[in-house]
């Protein structure tokens, strides 16, 4: 069985940082792209960012480029999102989903962790 498991949101101000994390389960982590999505209230899903299967390449959107680092952990069968210079607009949920930029839709993905950046 599948599972995606968000963690590491809360509440951050400003500049601030988080770390998200995502342990899997019930697939072969190692062979798949794994990505990042976010859902502010209102707003429909928004791709963040895609490791391909090997870790060896990434890909951000623009107002995350530079800020965020998308990572994986093969041993521990976890993903990653590092999240530095923290803005109010990021505010939103925040989901792990198994595949690449085209699958935030219909992909497995976890249950989320809330991300919230106010002073």
């Amino acid at each position: 069985q599948v599972q995606l498991v968000e963690s590491g949101g809360g509440l951050a101000q400003p500049g601030g940082s988080l770390r998200l994390s995502c342990a899997t389960s019930g697939f072969t982590f190692s062979k798949v792209p794994m990505t990042w999505a976010r859902q502010a209230p209102g707003k429909g899903l928004e791709w963040v960012s895609t490791i391909t299967s090997s870790g060896r390449a990434t890909d951000y959107t623009d107002s995350a480029k530079g800020r965020f680092t998308i990572s994986r952990d093969y041993p521990k069968n976890t993903l990653y999102l590092q999240m530095d210079s923290l803005k109010s607009e990021d505010t939103a949920r925040y989901y792990c989903v198994i595949g690449g930029k085209g699958d935030i839709l219909f992909g497995h993905r976890g249950q989320g962790t809330q991300v919230t950046v106010s002073s």
